[in-house]
């Protein structure tokens, strides 16, 4: 076993599931939809077809689609933000500012 010491304050945990996201200063009302990669306690990443901003805050959406996992719908602010090395989208990395009910 390797020695390893996670140094993040929450553990990621993998999902996948769609995610519906829009940018909350934009005057565009339709949603896009990325699929959830991994979430944590204090963030999550997942990928888009187009790239996002940096600092930009998004309003997102995930329903899981099973009876274990809750959905979430929060704002969250685009920390990072990378072009795939395989395949044509961008890997969105999140930290969860606010949840809503």
């Amino acid at each position: 076993m390797a020695d390893y010491t996670e140094k993040r304050s929450y553990k990621r945990v993998k999902v996948e599931c769609n995610i519906q996201y829009k940018m909350l200063d934009s005057d565009v009302e339709e949603n896009e939809v990325g699929q959830l990669e991994n979430i944590s306690g204090r963030g999550l990443m997942f990928i888009a077809e187009r790239g996002v901003p940096l600092n930009a805050e998004l309003e997102i959406r995930v329903e899981p689609g099973n009876d274990l996992t809750p959905p979430l719908h929060a704002r969250v602010q685009v920390v990072r933000m990378e072009k795939q090395r395989k395949g044509g989208g961008y890997e969105i990395g999140a930290v969860i500012r606010e949840t809503y009910e």
